[in-house]
């Protein structure tokens, strides 16, 4: 039988590099003060790193520079809302690097919360939760989540092909990973910037799927969203999707 240390590393591990989390995660596995005992132990020997009092991350690493990266950030926030219970939305700024779409890192990621209003800081970026009402709640993936607040934040006018481009490779490899692990070999990459560089279609699957999960967001957002994954798709794709109960 494994010990709790042993079903922890195991979960960890499956999990990969710069997943975050907390005790909270574990809790089927044990009482929380022998998880607390394990996961401090593990910080100790440098197996996961702590981040803050009570959450840790698997650190990602690089190579080129030798050393751990600093903790995602949307990992963290995401482990503090399972810690505390809350539903979140990243929103905003964060919202457009998330997607590739701003270059430059924020030094505060905002998250819509129904949970109280806070704030922690990790290094030298802070992660805000703000309570409010939800107005794009209830999407079934996350990447979606992060796809609506990218495109509330550009504002209610036509994406640009460069645009459009950004955030297809970004709904294209949220899908490749959950599939399952994100492919490190270049034909993996290739079939990714192909969708970028040639006028294929995304997969007809992940434009359903997307299609279905946001269409019940705000009327301008849905109509940007049908630009995106539409604008290069064959024209049966066109003519199937248009008889969808999703109106522009």
């Amino acid at each position: 039988m494994k010990t709790i240390e042993n079903q922890i590393v195991s979960r960890i591990y499956g999990s990969g590099r710069g997943w975050a989390f907390s005790q909270k995660d574990f809790a089927a596995l044990g009482d929380p003060a022998s998880i607390d005992r394990t996961l401090s132990r593990m910080a100790q020997k440098g197996t996961i790193r702590r981040v803050m009092r009570g959450l840790y991350d698997y650190p990602a690493y690089s190579k080129l520079l030798d050393k751990p990266l600093s903790p995602d950030i949307d990992q963290v926030a995401h482990a503090l809302g399972r810690k505390f219970g809350w539903q979140i939305q990243v929103s905003g700024n964060a919202a457009l690097n998330l997607v590739g779409l701003s270059t430059q890192v924020p030094t505060q990621y905002l998250y819509l919360s129904d949970g109280p209003s806070k704030t922690y800081q990790v290094g030298q970026v802070a992660i805000v939760f703000k309570k409010t009402r939800f107005t794009q709640l209830g999407l079934k993936y996350p990447h979606n989540e992060i796809l609506v607040q990218a495109i509330h934040a550009l504002g209610d006018k036509r994406l640009s092909e460069q645009q459009c481009a950004t955030l297809r490779r970004f709904l294209l490899a949220s899908h490749h990973k959950n599939k399952g692990p994100v492919s490190k070999n270049s034909a993996t990459n290739n079939a990714i910037d192909s969708v970028i560089d040639s006028d294929q279609a995304l997969p007809d699957a992940l434009v359903q799927r997307t299609l279905k999960d946001t269409q019940y967001v705000t009327a301008w957002i849905t109509r940007r969203i049908r630009q995106l994954l539409l604008e290069n798709a064959p024209s049966a794709t066109k003519a199937q999707n248009t008889r969808s109960q999703v109106s522009e």
